[in-house]
């Protein structure tokens, strides 16, 4: 029997985003084309026999209750298992990004659990699990570039060219309740269709959230001017507050370029990926 498991979990970024409604609930409906990166953390997982879990945070300190934690109880609850895990985080994607970091940390825990544990629990009960855990984990678990609706959970595969990203993120982040809730926030975008976005996937549409971001966050227009002065286009990924710049095609990729970003920034390239590192690792039918 394997007793360790050492995993990726991958950042996303949403090409666009816009907010068509909210539910009764509170929920906001949401359209997006969402893309993995390869801005990655790693979680490494050692069985436990006394059914307990544990975490380790081997690079930036976590809550103690944070997305990784609460998804292994969560699919220890599910499936009654009496085995237990050591869990190592080692963060890399940013806090407070709207990169998706705890969603994906989640989703690779999930996943390399149902493995460990060899409960071969199939996707749709993960993605179940998943959803109550938060609105990005099923997109993560489902493994492909997807167009997103509803508040999550509705995912259809697309396909999106290879590209690669300039992304920039300004020294402090936006928690996501202080973008939802600010009553200044557009909630009424008209219904966008997949055809649409395919036409012209680099300047399809927006992000409804980034004007709110510019007021909570001065570093998000920063980062945007940045990049404008690279002669890019940026745009904001989820609610904030990294963003973006398709870099120009067939262009070759200048590494001192993401060294230029202001002081507290933090830029890369990033490569898009056109499958999840772990896909495959449940599976898809019950």
């Amino acid at each position: 029997m394997k007793h360790l498991y050492d995993v990726p979990a991958p950042a996303k970024l949403n090409l666009f985003l816009h907010i068509t409604g909210r539910r009764d609930d509170g929920y906001h409906l949401l359209q997006s084309a969402m893309v993995m990166v390869d801005w990655c953390d790693s979680l490494h997982f050692e069985l436990r026999a006394d059914g307990a879990i544990s975490r380790e945070d081997l690079r930036t300190p976590l809550p103690e209750n944070d997305l990784t934690i609460r998804a292994a109880r969560a699919l220890q609850a599910a499936s009654g298992t009496r085995w237990g895990v050591h869990i190592g985080v080692e963060k890399s994607i940013p806090a407070q990004a709207g990169m998706g970091g705890g969603s994906s940390d989640a989703a690779s825990c999930l996943l390399a659990l149902n493995r460990l544990w060899k409960l071969q629990m199939p996707l749709p009960r993960l993605l179940k699990i998943g959803l109550v855990l938060g609105a990005d984990v099923p997109f993560f678990l489902a493994g492909r570039n997807a167009w997103v609706e509803g508040i999550g959970e509705q995912l259809t595969p697309l396909d999106v060219d290879p590209a690669c990203f300039l992304v920039v993120k300004p020294p402090h982040g936006l928690p996501t309740q202080t973008i939802f809730s600010d009553p200044a926030l557009k909630r009424d975008s008209d219904v966008a269709i997949i055809s649409g976005f395919a036409a012209n996937p680099r300047e399809f549409g927006r992000n409804d959230m980034q004007s709110i971001a510019i007021r909570h966050c001065p570093g998000v227009s920063q980062a945007l001017d940045w990049l404008a002065a690279q002669g890019l286009d940026g745009r904001m990924t989820g609610s904030g507050s990294a963003v973006f710049a398709w870099a120009p095609a067939n262009a070759a990729l200048d590494p001192a370029v993401p060294l230029g970003a202001p002081a507290g920034f933090e830029a890369r390239w990033c490569g898009g990926l056109e499958a999840h590192p772990l896909s495959g690792w449940a599976q898809e039918m019950d």
